[in-house]
């Protein structure tokens, strides 16, 4: 069904357009669609003059049959042309695979030797008219940049199969017809975008890369036909050029089995990507690794560092890898997925979260939905059996026509939702959801800078046990984080790295609670809380049956600095490198030099300062890890810094008796020192700590079973670092 009109009937875009469409054929399948709006176009087998998006106004003519015509051959794709010292990219989606019937366009300014983006345009709703010898393309058009003469009109030559694609002349006009500027673009490609996609290999990847799926190997809701990721984008009209750069990463150094953190992908995606520039453009990296440090549980990454966005993404083997025809489905969709977040595409049940905001789309069965969470009664099973491995109508227009900043990768910022208004902080009409949504703070004041944890807990009021997914981590995209700022402003926390993740189901009762704690004080907007004042924060948990259930709300304050040792710590604090370093906890990163010399500071100027432990913390878990760092320079390629375990052990250790830690943040800051002494060979101290931890992990602030600690006291230590259990700031 349509997410978009709650009165309509089963959405277009479920169907699958398994070839091209001539003009003719579009504009029949147009009257088809649109035929209980108005039953009289059903009366016209073709037409020569339509209104994309408006069936009221279709001017629908019946030609007379006459000899069978030459076949002409479909005139969408990308042109290009130029005047004076403007550069025009012109898409016309008419014909050919799912037309989407719009037009858009890039325009380019040349100076000297250099070509700068000027802006975009696209015609939403446009008049299409056609003969046997042109097509005649005409509407307002929606501009990024305030326009003279904001009418487009496109007419292109119709030409035969034996002849060569013909140009296309644009021309602008005012409202009241006034002609303008013209440009004549020559046809390029039958692709809408044309992107540069590296894909590389961790060396202990141990099952195959992927190559394609035979969709005929499992039952689905499309023609059957073998699809590869560049296949996969080309019936969405994108075109994926693999570079020559795709190699295989070497990390025998680092030991077998290693797993991948997520500061170790961010700093070795800009030394590796072989085409990789710190500016906007056509060109993704992918990599498969093995192992996420979440465990097999995680899927996929999109990142998203400091600097330009959605670049590049990993894919991990140990929950993806296999040749059986459900693996294989499974790579083909988490590939695919993850690629969809670098042309800035959410997931179908956020979509209001874009900029401008649109309905949310849960039903959509679209690579960007999650199968495991299918609100629709049969779930997974009934996602699997319908889905024809296409992205929905929606976002298709989103690839072909979307402004080039809003796709590009390294424009805009993934998602970034101001177009949230108060509403959004509304308590729902009804919940029948049977659940109950709560989170918290350890404190409800802060000092400017300090890091704001939320703690989540999950329940049921429902006495017969409920089904419910364990992800309650915003990083994993189930549960979303709403702040209202002291300045009015409504914003959502967006995590500075995306989690793909399979099920992760349990069924709880009523006593039971499923708990995590999450890192939010900077994301993708960089920092949340970077204001003195008083904030509201919210989330809402998305249920598997699709509901959606929103937690209380919580009073923090952020404190004015008085002293001048307070001002100074929040400006050392607050900075987009250190905000990453938080959020990483710790990275020897260069590109975080100066964030991590602002850290050094604070524990050599202000050492028995509360904030301080905050500092030790994250310099304790990063120096517990061996670090691997890619440099294309050496002929290694992979070099390791070793765990410091001495250093570790006495950082994480001043930070656990700080008393400045939140409850689940001391348990996991306990659990890596218990790591930290058995590395070292320290077999007392690790007792010791595990004691210590033991004791932390029975206490409980909430009353009833906690879901998440059952656990024997033996496994206490295993369990709390592996962060699959423990998503806490160790994100």
């Amino acid at each position: 069904m349509s997410q978009q009109d709650p009165t309509g009937m089963e959405e277009a875009n479920t169907a699958f357009w398994p070839g091209e469409m001539s003009l003719e054929d579009n504009a029949a399948s147009f009257i088809y669609q649109n035929e209980i709006a108005d039953p009289s176009l059903a009366a016209a087998g073709q037409t020569s003059d339509y209104t994309a998006g408006d069936a009221s106004t279709a001017n629908v003519q019946k030609i007379i049959p006459g000899p069978i015509p030459i076949v002409k051959r479909p005139v969408s794709g990308r042109y290009r042309g130029s005047l004076g010292a403007f550069q025009l990219e012109l898409r016309v989606d008419v014909d050919r695979t799912r037309p989407m019937n719009r037009i858009s366009g890039d325009l380019y300014q040349i100076t000297g030797a250099t070509t700068s983006y000027f802006g975009s345009f696209v015609v939403n709703a446009p008049s299409i008219q056609f003969s046997a010898s042109q097509v005649l393309i005409k509407g307002l058009g929606n501009f990024t940049f305030t326009a003279g003469n904001p009418v487009i009109q496109v007419t292109i030559p119709r030409r035969t199969i034996f002849q060569s694609q013909a140009a296309a002349t644009l021309q602008f006009f005012s409202t009241t017809g006034t002609p303008g500027t013209i440009y004549g673009c020559v046809f390029e490609s039958t692709g809408f975008r044309t992107v540069r996609i590296e894909t590389d290999r961790v060396s202990d990847v141990s099952t195959p890369v992927f190559s394609s799926y035979n969709t005929a190997a499992l039952p689905s809701g499309g023609p059957n036909r073998s699809l590869s990721v560049v296949n996969a984008y080309a019936e969405a009209g994108i075109e994926m050029l693999p570079t020559a750069g795709a190699d295989v990463i070497n990390i025998g150094e680092a030991g077998a089995g290693a797993k991948w953190s997520n500061a170790e992908l961010h700093a070795s995606m800009q030394a590796h990507f072989s085409v990789w520039k710190d500016t906007p453009q056509w060109a993704v990296w992918q990599v498969a690794a093995q192992l996420h440090d979440l465990g097999p549980g995680l899927y996929g990454i999109m990142f998203d560092q400091q600097g330009k966005q959605r670049q590049g993404c990993a894919v991990f083997h140990q929950g993806i890898g296999g040749n059986t025809p459900e693996k294989l489905r499974l790579q083909l969709y988490t590939y695919v997925h993850e690629l969809g977040h670098g042309f800035n595409l959410l997931h179908s049940w956020q979509k209001s979260l874009a900029t401008p905001a649109v309905p949310n789309r849960p039903l959509a069965l679209s690579w960007m939905n999650y199968p495991f969470n299918y609100p629709a009664p049969g779930g997974e099973s009934t996602y699997w059996s319908q889905f024809a491995f296409q992205f929905d109508n929606e976002e298709i227009i989103h690839l072909r026509h979307a402004f080039r900043n809003n796709i590009i990768m390294g424009g805009s910022n993934f998602a970034v939702g101001s177009a949230l208004g108060r509403e959004i902080m509304a308590d729902p009409v009804r919940n029948d959801s049977g659940l109950t949504f709560k989170i918290s703070t350890h404190q409800r004041k802060f000092a400017l800078g300090e890091p704001v944890v939320l703690q989540l807990m999950l329940g049921t009021s429902d006495s017969g046990g409920h089904r419910v997914h364990t992800w309650l981590h915003p990083n994993c995209n189930l549960v979303k984080v709403i702040i209202a700022k002291p300045n009015g402003i409504v914003t959502t926390y967006e995590p500075l790295i995306e989690h793909l993740v399979g099920a992760r189901e349990s069924v709880i009762g009523r006593d039971d609670v499923i708990r995590d704690s999450a890192y939010i004080g900077f994301g993708k907007d960089g920092f949340y809380f970077d204001q003195p004042g008083n904030y509201q924060i919210r989330a809402s948990y998305a249920a598997i049956d699709g509901s959606e259930v929103l937690s209380n709300i919580v009073d923090v304050r952020v404190s004015y600095p008085v002293t001048a040792a307070e001002e100074e710590l929040a400006d050392l604090f607050i900075g987009e490198e250190q905000g990453t370093l938080l959020y990483l906890l710790g990275s020897d990163d260069e590109s975080l030099r100066k964030g991590n010399e602002a850290f050094d500071l604070v524990l050599s100027k202000y050492p028995k300062h509360p904030m301080a432990n905050y500092v030790r913390l994250l310099k304790g878990v990063n120096a517990s890890r061996d670090f691997k760092t890619i440099n294309n320079d050496q002929i290694n390629r992979v070099s390791v810094r070793h765990a410091q375990t001495t250093e570790s052990a006495e950082l994480l250790a001043a930070a656990s008796i700080s008393g400045v830690l939140d409850h689940v943040t001391n348990l996991m800051t306990l659990s890596t020192l218990v790591d930290v002494h058995k590395k070292a060979g320290n077999k007392d101290a690790a007792k010791e700590t595990l004691s210590k931890l033991s004791a932390m992990a029975i206490k409980t602030s909430s009353p009833g079973k906690d879901k998440t600690k059952k656990i024997s006291s033996a496994a206490m230590a295993d369990s709390f670092s592996d962060p699959s259990y423990w998503n806490g700031m160790r994100q």
